[in-house]
């Protein structure tokens, strides 16, 4: 009785946990492989085996298999980075080397030697210029490159290093440097000062010598960001003189993004295209090409990785599905928010999902299979579905969106101009509302109100068949 009142209360104030479990379940069963386990048990016998006789045959059985328990426990580990390390790789292709260069007197350097020296020649002009802003503003006996990095610095910043820390490309860890002395500290300080006022080119594994670098970037300064926003909402002020495009009552002068600036403004037309953000904008308003480009962009994903991934027997149908998801859907579905699909674009984009499940599944055309039977093997939702519900869902956001908020006022903005003759265009709002009238519904005039509850359009979204 006394036991089990123990363990209620303790069940109440502390709660359970399971030997050996963790937060998302057992981290020791994702790399405790066959391959490791077998390693590990060599280990231990090998250990066993030292402890009983302590020769030094023995000693160095057990460090050798102690070596290669850790190198198959790592190998585990380290898998998925190598994995999408090659993939990247096999994405680029094979990489076109330039193994010469024209150097300053227009002479074409084909040495190796001379190459490097030309790349070391171009830098140091380059980062050493001798006339810019902070030359001018430095005092007399000031070179504008700050103050250098003094001893105190470094001891504070080793100080503060957090231990247990990958190592980075320099294979040093944390606690290495927390464990220098003063002269290691004096030797660390010279060689950050060295770093940071001086360069070298690598090429082809040879190395130039050091040249002085005197100019930089404001990139990592703290106060940047705060002078780029600056700079950008002087932009924006400065292009209110700009015509703009108008949509209703609304006019929009200009577009920022990021670091991309857009100005809109009237003029004669140049050009029937232009890419904003990745996607392409024709003068028509179609989205055709822009999903014939997603298509496009897919299939170069195809060829790049057919010979070498997809259809490779040696990996499984997981490790291909993960690259479907990650690479191959992002590649054709990009920008897909604002696709007006027809039933061709719908039946290319299928066509385009199915050409790469297909593969993945073992199978081609001349099998005859049924695309919901190859999906229904692998596990995986129709793509169409997936795009129809993202689109909603993105309804709902602009629904939702508050006044001033640019994207919901040009969704709830009402052109002016007259419509050209023939069958009207089918607009975007339309075309989401038949999906939302057709998947959940909803009746076109009680889309905004049903919509403007987040809640409530999440839970809808969540019933639409998979």
């Amino acid at each position: 009785m006394f036991r089990a009142s123990i363990v209620k209360a303790a069940d109440q104030s502390c709660g359970r946990k399971v030997v050996g479990a963790c937060r998302g379940g057992n981290s020791r069963t994702r790399w405790w492989t066959p391959a490791v386990k077998d390693a590990v048990k060599l280990k231990k016998e090998s250990y066993r085996t030292f402890l009983a006789c302590g020769t030094p045959e023995a000693a160095g059985r057990y460090r050798q298999a102690k070596r290669s328990a850790a190198v198959a426990e790592n190998d585990f580990r380290t898998a998925s980075k190598r994995f999408w390390t090659t993939i990247r790789r096999l994405r680029r292709g094979k990489q076109c080397i330039v193994n010469t260069v024209y150097g300053g007197d227009s002479a074409l350097l084909t040495s190796t030697r001379d190459i490097v020296d030309r790349w070391k020649e171009y830098f140091e002009d380059l980062l050493n210029p001798t006339d810019t802003p902070s030359s001018k503003e430095a005092g007399p006996g000031e070179s504008g490159v700050g103050s250098p990095i003094s001893g105190a610095e470094v001891s504070e910043v080793v100080r503060k290093l957090l231990g247990g820390r990958a190592p980075g490309v320099d294979e040093v860890r944390p606690e290495f440097l927390k464990a220098l002395d003063v002269v290691g500290l004096s030797w660390l300080t010279r060689l950050c000062s060295i770093a940071w006022t001086s360069g070298l080119i690598s090429f082809a594994g040879n190395k130039s010598d050091l040249f002085p670098v005197r100019v930089g970037l404001r990139q990592g300064c703290t106060l940047s960001p705060i002078l780029f926003i600056i700079f950008m909402d002087r932009i924006s002020r400065h292009s209110q003189g700009v015509e703009g495009v108008r949509f209703g009552d609304l006019r929009i002068g200009s577009l920022l993004f990021v670091d991309d600036v857009v100005l809109l403004a009237s003029s004669d037309l140049r050009s029937e295209e232009f890419k904003y953000l990745g996607v392409l904008f024709t003068s028509d308003g179609r989205m055709e090409w822009e999903i014939d480009r997603r298509i496009g962009a897919a299939s170069a994903v195809m060829r790049t990785l057919h010979g070498s991934v997809v259809v490779k027997r040696e990996l499984s149908q997981k490790a291909k599905f993960s690259i479907y998801q990650s690479i191959y859907v992002p590649a054709l579905t990009y920008g897909h928010e604002l696709w007006v699909m027809t039933e061709r674009t719908r039946s290319r984009v299928q066509a385009a999902e199915m050409s790469f499940l297909c593969r993945v599944a073992g199978l081609s055309l001349r099998d005859r299979v049924r695309s919901s039977v190859i999906r229904e093997e692998l596990g995986v939702d129709p793509l169409l579905l997936r795009v129809e519900r993202s689109q909603m869902r993105w309804l709902g956001h602009l629904v939702r969106m508050p006044p001033g908020r640019l994207p919901g006022e040009v969704f709830r903005a009402r052109p002016t101009s007259r419509r050209p003759r023939g069958r009207p265009r089918t607009r975007w709002r339309d075309y989401v509302s038949r999906l939302a009238w057709e998947g959940l519904g909803i009746p076109q005039e009680e889309l905004d109100e049903v919509a403007g509850e987040r809640e409530v359009w999440a839970s809808l979204l969540r019933l639409l068949p998979l």
